[in-house]
């Protein structure tokens, strides 16, 4: 259900069912990322690697990542990405660490050394700080994806008729 609150004792149901009188009720924003999308991505991600038809050739997660692994390589490649970076250098001898927002900003010289590349460490988006709409578009990419490669599972199935029917608030 989706409601709109209209002042402080009153408000309007915008997608049913209507709330039960009587029953509490937990309220989120509407532009925050949902808990109904937080089930349905994971159930997703859960149908998606047990599946096993996902392949990211040169990822190094394809033989025997773990779940969470997989959930950080979707994120990386469907979702929002990285939200900063770390970078080691070496400045006058000595190495000092630093934060950066884009990999671009990594200085080249740091990008371009097979050595010191492999100190540039990418600090994934949380879930749990997606807003609605990138969760959404990151859960339509995942589905996509998912019909792509050849995910047909009554699980599948089940959560894409719930996220049609019943999860108005993941539209």
């Amino acid at each position: 259900m989706r409601i709109k609150i209209v002042s402080e004792n009153q408000y309007e149901v915008i997608a049913p069912p209507f709330p039960k009188a009587g029953t509490i009720y937990a309220l989120e924003e509407d532009e925050e990322g949902s808990d109904e999308q937080n089930r349905a991505f994971h159930s997703l991600l859960e149908v998606y690697y047990s599946s096993g038809l996902w392949s990211y050739q040169g990822s190094g997660y394809k033989q025997g990542a773990t779940l969470d692994e997989f959930k950080k390589l979707i994120k990386r490649k469907l979702g929002c990405g990285f939200e900063s970076f770390v970078y080691v250098d070496i400045i006058n001898g000595a190495p000092k660490l630093f934060n950066v927002l884009k990999y671009s900003d990594v200085p080249e010289h740091v990008r371009n050394d097979p050595d010191k590349a492999n100190y540039i460490y990418g600090h994934l988006k949380s879930w749990r700080d997606y807003n609605k709409k990138e969760r959404r578009e990151t859960m339509d990419k995942l589905i996509s994806e998912m019909h792509q490669v050849g995910v047909n599972s009554d699980k599948f199935n089940e959560i894409l008729e719930g996220m049609q029917y019943g999860f108005k608030s993941l539209l």
